[in-house]
């Protein structure tokens, strides 16, 4: 018995260690995954997590935002009032989402995403007006006031009929078109109207027509 309690003492030192090892391990991928600035999940995380919430929830907003006036922000103050900006807006993601089950993430320079399971979609325009506010409060930088606005489009799941439409690709689609529209309209936020639908606007090179990386001469929307 001796023995045995003498072996277990020496193996649990080399067990806690372990322990610890593939705990700083596991937080390093997690760190890996997120966006130094916005602290917001990367593109490849948010997917995999959007995913996920849309197999298990009925009712899933898919929201795109894209910031109004970023470029102005950073040639006029800098690329620091530019990163403040980013930071500020990770923020008001994390602010505006506590407490629902939600992922949220910086999928371009200045174009953010989330997926949020809604208890109906009445609380749908609860939801993006909450974020709108957020997001375009003025924000106190190196004494001063930046300003940017915010151009918000959303798809709801349970507005998709069943197969492919309610993938997150489709209903990203669907909340893209919507988002552009709407910066055309000069910003605020909108709901898809029917989602899971055909595209409304034409495709080219597979993104919709005036993203980078369309040919359409168009020019890039975001």
């Amino acid at each position: 018995m001796s023995h045995t309690l003498t072996a277990l003492s020496a193996a649990l030192p080399l067990a806690s260690g372990w322990a610890v090892h593939g705990l700083r391990m596991h937080r390093r991928y997690e760190n890996a995954r997120r966006d130094p600035l916005s602290d917001l999940w990367t593109r490849d995380a948010f997917e995999e997590q959007a995913t996920r919430l849309l197999t298990r929830h009925p009712h899933v907003a898919v929201v795109l935002v894209d910031l109004d006036g970023f470029k102005a922000v950073n040639d006029t103050h800098g690329h620091a009032a530019g990163d403040a900006v980013i930071r500020a807006t990770g923020a008001s993601f994390t602010d505006a989402l506590t407490g629902r089950r939600s992922v949220a993430g910086r999928i371009g320079g200045d174009e953010f995403a989330a997926a949020v399971a809604l208890p109906a979609p009445a609380a749908l325009p609860w939801l993006l007006g909450g974020l709108h506010g957020e997001i375009t409060a003025p924000l106190h930088h190196d004494g001063r006031n930046l300003n940017v606005g915010a151009s918000i489009g959303a798809a709801l799941s349970s507005d998709a009929p069943e197969g492919p439409a309610r993938e997150l690709s489709a209903l990203l689609r669907q909340a893209d078109e919507r988002m552009y529209r709407t910066k055309q309209e000069g910003g605020g936020w909108s709901v898809a109207p029917a989602p899971g639908s055909a595209p409304g606007l034409r495709t080219v090179n597979g993104r919709r027509e005036g993203r980078p990386g369309t040919t359409s001469g168009m020019g890039a929307a975001a």
